[in-house]
């Protein structure tokens, strides 16, 4: 990955990689503070985006999204930014901002600590930066520039993929059903009954523990841009593998597939990419 602007063409200076860091843990603590609020309250207003259905939007992804826009605003206004709650800001610099102030609102009014918020940096070909934030728990899980690292309760210490697990040993992760078409769940299906171990709805968190180390494949799809970015620069950045079911980009979201090992990553795209 280089750190490469879409504007100029030119590497990123240290300086641009100091703010940008600082400017994304600013945001991570904002919206901390917002989510916090409302966690396992009383006074979460709850609405649908859908007619049909239930997609939940929260008084507390409103406000986390608000407060990160204004730290971003004020420490990098040439930056573009583009949340899932608000529309899109237009930048000069090249640079995006992309935001979900709470990926996992299901599991965030169901009181269930495996939600998130997701904070990346891209340009206009790659993932430059991103953070995984779980403000209960207190873990914070960042990637990008060469270097990844988690901080919580255990304290402070290197992410990095796990290596040398076959198809049959690989723990894997998925939203399904909650996500995805019937065809793209019977494709999630096949691959993890390959698989040692199928666990559930974790959203955004699943993604972190494949940067920790703790499982070996995530399989998504019906995803968005700011569902993916961010974990898409923290895997990469502790040695794994994120894309589509096809082996390509997922910067725009869609499909998605995440490794530990190039070779876990081959098996899976070899049943994946059949459907």
């Amino acid at each position: 990955m280089s750190d490469v602007t879409a504007k100029s063409g030119q590497p990123l200076s240290e300086t641009d990689r100091t703010e940008i860091i600082a400017t994304a843990h600013a945001a991570a603590e904002v919206a901390r503070e917002v989510t916090l609020q409302y966690f396992r309250g009383t006074a979460l207003d709850t609405t649908s985006k859908k007619d049909a259905g239930f997609d939940p939007v929260t008084v507390a992804d409103r406000g986390a999204e608000q407060a990160m826009r204004v730290v971003i605003e004020a420490r990098r206004p040439q930056d573009g930014i583009m949340g899932e709650e608000f529309g899109p800001k237009v930048g000069t610099s090249g640079l995006t901002w992309v935001l979900d102030p709470i990926d996992g609102t299901r599991g965030f009014i169901s009181g269930t600590p495996t939600w998130g918020v997701l904070i990346a940096l891209r340009d206009a070909d790659q993932a430059l930066f991103g953070i995984i934030d779980q403000p209960y728990i207190g873990e914070r899980f960042v990637g990008g520039f060469g270097h990844s690292e988690m901080t919580g309760p255990h304290g402070t210490g290197a992410l990095g993929v796990r290596s040398g697990v076959a198809l049959g040993d690989a723990v894997i992760f998925s939203t399904f059903p909650e996500v995805g078409s019937e065809v793209e769940g019977r494709a999630f299906h096949d691959l993890a009954g390959r698989c040692k171990l199928t666990r559930y709805g974790m959203d955004c968190y699943a993604y972190a523990l494949l940067a920790a180390g703790q499982i070996d494949l995530v399989v998504e799809a019906g995803l968005q841009s700011y569902d993916i970015l961010a974990p898409l620069a923290v895997i990469e950045a502790a040695g794994g593998i994120v894309t589509d079911w096809q082996g390509g980009p997922v910067l725009e979201g869609g499909r998605v597939l995440a490794a530990a090992s190039k070779e876990l990553h081959d098996a899976a795209l070899a049943v994946l990419s059949t459907y």
